[in-house]
C-alpha cells in the first residue's frame, strides 16, 4: 500500500513539474499614466539614480536601504548599488540607454531575496498638455519563476507597484510647478 501510494505521489509531481515547464519563462509586464508636466520636467527623475527615492516605491518600502552610487548621474554606464529589506531587495540598477526626454533603459540585477536579470524601460510620450509615462520591466524567470507564476500572480504582485510608483511620480513632478 505504501508503494503504491509513493508511486502515485511520485507520478503527480513528475506530472506538475511537466505542467510546470510548459509555462512561459519570459515576461513583460507593463503600466502607464498620464502627468501634467512636459517630458523634460519628468526625464531626470528616470535616468537619475540619485532622484529615485523622491518616487521609486521600491525605494519607500525600506527607509533604511542603503544605496552607493557608480559613475556621473544620469550618464549611460552610472550605477546604483542598494541593500534593503526582504521588501526592497538587494542589487544594482545600471544605466544603458539613454535618450534625453525620451526613454530610458536600465538593467536590474537581483541578488536578494531573489536573483534576477531584468529590463526596465521608461517611455515618455507628449500627449495633449502633458505626457504619458510608461514603465515596463521584462525578463527570463527560468524554471524556477515558472513555478512561482503556478501559486503567485506576479504580473499583478509587479504592476501594483507599477502604479503606485507612477502615482508617486506624478505627485513629485506636478507639485514641481
Amino acid at each position: 500500500m505504501i508503494k503504491k501510494i509513493a508511486i502515485a505521489l511520485t507520478l503527480q509531481i513528475i506530472l506538475f513539474l511537466g505542467y510546470v515547464s510548459t509555462k512561459q519563462s519570459k515576461f513583460q509586464y507593463e503600466r502607464s499614466g498620464m502627468i501634467n508636466a512636459p517630458a523634460d520636467k519628468i526625464y531626470p527623475y528616470l535616468s537619475n539614480f540619485k532622484l529615485g527615492y523622491t518616487w521609486n516605491p521600491y525605494d519607500q518600502k525600506d527607509p533604511n536601504i542603503k544605496r552607493n552610487f557608480k559613475g556621473t548621474e544620469g550618464a549611460v554606464g552610472s550605477i546604483m548599488e542598494f541593500d534593503g529589506n526582504a521588501e526592497a531587495g538587494t542589487g544594482t540598477l545600471e544605466l544603458l540607454k539613454a535618450v534625453p526626454n525620451e526613454s530610458s533603459e536600465i538593467r536590474l540585477v537581483m541578488t536578494k531575496p531573489i536573483h534576477a536579470d531584468n529590463l526596465i524601460q521608461y517611455k515618455l510620450i507628449p500627449e495633449g498638455t502633458g505626457t504619458r509615462f510608461s514603465w515596463t520591466m521584462s525578463g527570463d524567470g527560468g524554471f524556477f519563476g515558472k513555478l512561482i507564476s503556478v501559486f503567485i500572480d506576479c504580473e499583478k504582485m509587479v504592476t501594483k507597484d507599477f502604479v503606485v510608483g507612477i502615482e508617486n511620480l506624478k505627485k513629485v513632478v506636478e507639485s514641481q510647478k
